[in-house]
């Protein structure tokens, strides 16, 4: 949704305080992990536990103390999960439980279309490239309201069957915001676009990827944190206020090329303000993009 004059100064705010973090909050005692390049053991944070596995030595065990660490504090009002095909690794924390979706919906509305338009054996038409494109890039609502309404509740729980998201339920009428979503099956989402498979051909993924990757600047907040300049960033964000659980901010991204193959979904609500919910999910994306990145860059 797009950001108000005054949003974006206490977003520009935010950003510029949250890059001078240093230390963050401590968190709970960490278990012992498992051999090196295996599963860990897990570590807790306030009764939650952030699990990994992952081929790499080290790696899992060093991930989910860092994101205890990052998410010690707001952890009963946040989730996520990742994957990194290049180091087999993979982490969840919350990640099957449901959250309103603000905008992060949008992509899964793409995938939709697309998905429509392959099975009627068509091209998106000139209108649908332009709603698309104002959807993802600007997240324009209005474009949103029409493709929603375009594809049905049916075409969108299609998609969703096709899939696996099997814990997604969309919004109620034209409450597209409100859809229910999971970490989970954000990153399920997440692997369809960057790998081959029945749902979404190679055109289309390459499609998504790119609007993505086109994002206007002031938008480009929230899982891109820390991100190395060697990878091409794709990211769509969400948020949205409510009289209940305050702030929805969410972020979603896709991090290839320079050998890069990883994404992530990081969702949280209860913020006091927008920009704390941001502050939150750019704490748990830098330390993922850091350590996922440690071995490339040595």
């Amino acid at each position: 949704m797009p950001l108000t004059r005054r949003a974006k100064q206490g977003l520009a705010a935010a950003l510029a305080a949250g890059s001078a973090l240093t230390a963050l909050a401590a968190a709970a005692p960490v278990q012992a992990g498992a051999a090196a390049g295996t599963s860990s053991a897990g570590t807790s944070v306030e009764g939650s536990p952030v699990t990994c596995v992952s081929d790499q030595p080290g790696l899992a065990d060093r991930l989910e103390r860092d994101i205890a660490t990052a998410l010690h504090g707001h952890s009963k009002a946040s989730a996520l999960a990742l994957y990194d095909r290049t180091t087999a690794t993979s982490c969840t924390f919350r990640a099957s439980t449901a959250f309103d979706s603000a905008s992060v919906v949008k992509v899964t509305i793409l995938g939709a279309l697309l998905r429509q338009a392959a099975e009627e054996h068509r091209l998106l038409t000139s209108r649908e490239v332009d709603l698309t494109t104002a959807m993802i890039t600007k997240s324009d609502n209005a474009a949103t309201n029409a493709l929603w309404r375009q594809l049905g509740h049916a075409g969108i729980q299609h998609f969703l069957d096709l899939a696996g998201m099997r814990d997604t339920v969309p919004g109620p009428k034209a409450t597209w915001g409100r859809t229910q979503i999971t970490a989970g099956d954000q990153v399920k989402l997440l692997r369809l676009l960057t790998s081959d498979n029945h749902v979404l051909g190679e055109r289309a993924r390459a499609y998504a990827l790119r609007l993505m990757n086109r994002v206007v600047p002031d938008q480009r907040w929230g899982t891109p944190a820390g991100a190395p300049g060697t990878a091409t960033v794709h990211v769509k964000n969400g948020w949205l206020p409510l009289s209940t659980n305050g702030w929805r901010v969410h972020s979603v991204g896709v991090f290839t090329g320079g050998g890069h193959d990883y994404g992530m979904a990081v969702l949280s609500h209860g913020n006091r303000t927008m920009e704390n919910g941001v502050t939150t999910v750019e704490r748990a994306a830098r330390v993922i993009n850091r350590d996922l990145n440690l071995q490339k860059a040595s």
